[in-house]
């Protein structure tokens, strides 16, 4: 039997390895001698994962949760370390597979190869270049210790390709948050905040901010805002707010008429208002990738950004961080002259088949 650690660490992690538990399941009916533990190292407490999440993602919920929130970031680091050490140890495995960019990410990868236990890191190879992101020096530390490579773009493939990675530790498999998008998209449901508003389809604009950079330096957030609010007619804007967000918008007294901030969403709900929104604001990098494959425009709050694919085939727009940039953006949006989807190769549906697939070979 080769069993698998799968790690996931905060709630997109979970949209990443959903469809990688559904490929395993269904390895096994074929009678693959292949198995799995969950573990969930609670790195973001999110009131939002109840059991109803796990059921709604057609997941188990995890085999263990390390419960290793809150803290600094050397803190969390170091609490994922001593827990999963733990675990690891009573729960050897022949392979850990971690996802995306989080400080799980990347203390989980450390772990296992101290305990020498391969690491599969699914959407490696990314970069933003910006190493002010924790997320960037948690890609580039993962990918230093990595034996098997998932990535979801050729730029992956040869940014790994000079850090000195084999070609035949890169697997080229797409990615696996499209696989959990198009499995989902016919279970989207409408939040309150649709019928509250009457809202209606490509009528209104939803924002997200969350990075410190543009929410922590409260003059830059209050001007950005400030500015979407001028430049957007009269659409309603929907800004599901992160609590720490929410406080310092107290703080400014930031308000106005057309903007509505909602508790943070479910999956589903947040999905069904993007898909059915004129444009997304955001300073997410996930957000570009769903916005790109339901073909809405979307404006990232960067300056930088470690999906250009989303750029060069999707929907997606690097505004930068000067709110003076905003205005051009969407006055472009409202003419009518946004740029199309045109298809990012791979991200079909099917990129959680051909990991498993990839790591049954490795094992033969």
């Amino acid at each position: 039997m080769y069993n698998i650690t799968i790690i996931a660490g905060a709630r997109p992690n979970f949209m990443k390895i959903a469809p990688i538990i559904h490929a395993i399941e269904n390895a096994k009916k074929r009678g693959e001698a292949l198995d799995y533990r969950l573990v969930h190292t609670g790195q973001h407490y999110d009131k939002n994962m109840s059991g109803s999440f796990f059921e709604q993602l057609s997941i188990p919920e995890p085999h263990i949760n390390l419960e290793c929130s809150g803290g600094t970031q050397a803190e969390q680091t170091a609490a994922i370390l001593v827990n999963f050490e733990k675990e690891l140890t009573q729960h050897p495995t022949d392979l850990v597979l971690v996802v995306g960019d989080v400080t799980s990410t990347m203390a989980c990868a450390l772990v296992a190869q101290k305990l020498h236990t391969k690491v599969a890191h699914v959407e490696a190879g990314i970069r933003s270049g910006d190493w002010t992101m924790p997320e960037e020096i948690n890609r580039l530390v993962t990918d230093s210790i990595t034996n098997y490579f998932f990535t979801t773009s050729e730029l992956a493939n040869q940014n790994l390709r000079n850090n000195g990675v084999a070609d035949n530790q890169i697997f080229y498999v797409g990615n696996t948050m499209i696989d959990t998008l198009l499995k989902q998209r016919p279970n989207f449901k409408a939040p309150e905040v649709w019928s509250q508003l009457h809202l209606k389809p490509k009528s209104y604009i939803v924002m997200t901010l969350h990075r410190p950079a543009n929410v922590d330096e409260e003059s830059q957030l209050k001007a950005m805002i400030d500015e979407i609010v001028e430049n957007t007619q009269d659409l309603p804007l929907i800004f599901p707010v992160h609590p720490r967000t929410a406080k310092i918008l107290e703080r400014l007294k930031v308000s106005h008429p057309r903007l509505h901030m909602v508790a943070p969403l479910s999956y589903l709900e947040f999905n069904y208002l993007v898909e059915n929104a004129k444009a997304v604001i955001t300073d997410s990098g996930g957000i570009t990738e769903e916005t790109s494959v339901m073909n809405v425009p979307c404006m990232t709050l960067r300056d930088n950004t470690e999906r250009p694919e989303t750029m060069d085939l999707g929907t997606n727009e690097l505004v930068g961080t000067n709110p003076k940039a905003i205005k051009p953006y969407l006055e472009k949006l409202f003419k009518g002259e946004w740029k199309r989807y045109q298809t990012i190769p791979l991200w079909d549906g099917k990129t959680a088949e051909r990991i498993v697939s990839h790591i049954l070979n490795i094992n033969k």
